[in-house]
């Protein structure tokens, strides 16, 4: 039995299957940090470099291991760090559980030193279950409770545990009055399927539909076989949502890539034209991309009853998880046999690979930050994991990279923050060590927290069986996806003060931390350049030259944002005329198709 309190809530998670805790130290768990000792550090005490970057793991590890991801943190500032990480998991629906020090029990309420009412701070984002553990019997309870709600509600959880009864020894709940129990660890898988009647009524519109369109989101994953099954009876174009862009391979010709803002022009022709739509397991918030409504006749799966016809008005909603609601409606699709709307499709879908190859291997200033990731679509293993930050080159991972294989791709979907690219690599690192990983990274995230994550690479790098981990980086000096969202949408031209970066190599740092650093400022060495940092014997930092007046121009841009634009460089864009002529080579080449 273990002696205390910390000691049984490491005994716990290593029963759970947890094999790492991201965290950071601090005297609010030192109980804990002892019991890590103690325990011969099983699991694993990962050591970020700032309390957000260990959140920002846990939802990489949760992510890309398709389990829990724990994090911890000491009381007071540490808990407050953790915030973004854990409001990012809430957003994107990802299990992470959250274990914090508290002050002392004797201290509380006492204006102690780092107390902060904890409960109330932490009360929005692990609404899904948060509680304070005041007396050893409180566990298993809690942390079996913290632990199950995370992974059935797909959501941050949390565990305050004072310092004080980290170190008191622990006993068990007891067969008595206000003592709650607990039981073992056990499978929480459900395949719940809606009633007959609702499937017949789903089929009955599909099967009616002459020109089908699929969203597909995240909550699609498990069920790629079966989706591909349908597309193929039913002659249906299939669109991605961002955070779904791993659930089918880019290389089958009907699927569309991405929608919304970053999307892809065969997914707006795809939404323009369709006259019924199967949403599987999405949740994309931006409704004005989906059909006009009552354009098209709409069927959504989804085994969460609060998103159902949140989108979009819904003639056919059917609450189960998606592999076996698929599996249940298959039998009651009748195969099309008219197939030109298919066709159709798939001719968009070749014409814009073709446009998106020209805009890349367009000339820029030094390099086109498209080709950057064209160049790496053509070499990427078929098992690579790549995450994404937030800026203008999740423009290019969301439309260029061509997912094929078992690759496996996220970011920060619906809270969109800047910095969890580098943190979820090495999340994902850790879930899937014999696997590669790709980082995609602006030079803003990198500055902001990227760099100091380094080390944490360097740090555990020899963990990991294979070594192949490269963070690229934009290193354009610009904020730019804000720049270009001020000339898009305000008319307002770059504002140097508030967007340029200060001036950095980071290869350089890279190789100073015992990374390869590569250096590359010419479009004819990407190529060479990427086939050296997936082959290097090391995790690897590519620093990538980019010319920023490359424009995110959406494929469906509309007069308002071309008329923004054209304001801002009226009013003195300081790289106007760069800006303007990159902007008119790279929309001229949509008109080739």
């Amino acid at each position: 039995m273990a002696d205390t309190v910390a000691d049984f809530v490491l005994a716990r998670l290593r029963e759970w299957g947890v094999e790492q805790v991201f965290a950071y130290p601090g005297d609010g768990i030192n109980g804990l940090v002892a019991a890590f000792r103690d325990a011969g550090d099983r699991p694993r005490f990962v050591q970020s470099r700032h309390e957000e970057m260990s959140a920002f793991q846990a939802v990489g590890y949760a992510k890309f291991g398709g389990g829990v991801g724990v994090c911890m943190a000491t009381s007071g500032p540490g808990a407050i760090h953790l915030l973004n990480g854990l409001y990012d998991a809430k957003l994107d629906h990802v299990p992470v559980v959250a274990i914090v020090g508290q002050t002392a029990r004797s201290a509380m309420g006492g204006s102690y030193q780092q107390e902060v009412d904890l409960q109330a701070l932490y009360r929005d984002v692990a609404g899904e279950y948060l509680v304070e553990v005041n007396v050893a019997e409180q566990l298993p309870n809690a942390l079996d409770r913290a632990l199950r709600t995370a992974l059935v509600r797909r959501a941050p959880t949390a565990l305050i545990i004072p310092n004080d009864l980290q170190e008191e020894k622990y006993s068990p709940p007891e067969h008595a009055f206000k003592h709650v129990p607990s039981s073992p660890p056990a499978s929480l898988r459900s395949t719940a399927v809606p009633p007959a009647e609702e499937l017949e009524h789903a089929a009955a519109i599909l099967n009616e539909g002459s020109k089908v369109a699929i969203l597909a989101g995240q909550g699609a994953r498990d069920a790629a076989a079966e989706l591909r099954e349908v597309a193929e009876l039913t002659g249906a174009g299939v669109a991605k949502a961002l955070l779904g862009k791993d659930v089918l391979p880019d290389d089958l010709p009907y699927v569309t890539g991405s929608i919304g803002l970053l999307g892809t022009r065969p997914t707006y022709e795809l939404m323009q034209g369709c006259d019924t739509l199967l949403i599987v397991g999405s949740n994309m918030p931006y409704s004005q991309f989906l059909p006009e409504f009552g354009q098209a006749r709409a069927v959504q799966i989804d085994d969460d009853a609060r998103f159902l016809g949140l989108r979009y008005p819904v003639e056919s909603t059917l609450l189960g998880d998606a592999g076996g609601t698929l599996r249940a409606l298959l039998p009651l699709l009748e195969r099309k046999t008219e197939r030109s709307w298919r066709d159709g499709v798939e001719k968009s879908v070749t014409r814009w690979y073709e446009t998106l190859e020209r805009q890349a291997m367009l000339d820029a200033d030094p390099v086109n930050p498209m080709r950057v990731v064209h160049e790496l679509s053509q070499r990427i293993p078929d098992n690579a994991l790549v995450t994404a930050d937030s800026g203008s080159s999740t423009n290019w991972y969301a439309r260029n990279l061509r997912f094929r294989g078992t690759m496996r791709g996220s970011l920060s979907g619906t809270l969109a923050t800047m910095g969890p690219g580098v943190p979820y690599a090495i999340g994902a690192k850790f879930a899937c060590p014999d696997r590669p990983v790709v980082a995609l990274v602006g030079d803003g995230a990198m500055q902001m927290n990227g760099m100091a994550e380094l080390l944490t690479i360097a740090r555990y790098r020899d963990r990991w069986p294979d070594q192949r981990l490269v963070v690229c980086v934009f290193h354009n000096g610009d904020l730019n996806q804000v720049t270009w969202e001020l000339r898009a949408m305000g008319g307002s031209p770059k504002f140097e003060q508030s967007q340029t970066l200060p001036e950095v190599s980071y290869a350089d740092f890279a190789r100073g931390i015992g990374l390869r650093g590569i250096a590359v400022d010419t479009p004819e060495a990407l190529g060479s350049a990427w086939d050296d940092a997936l082959a290097a014997d090391r995790p690897a930092v590519l620093d990538v030259r980019c010319d920023p007046e490359v424009p995110p121009i959406p494929p469906h841009a509309t007069f308002e944002q071309v008329k923004s634009m054209t304001e801002a460089v009226l009013r003195g864009d300081p790289n106007a005329w760069h800006l303007v002529t990159q902007g008119v080579k790279t929309k001229f080449q949509e008109l080739l198709r």
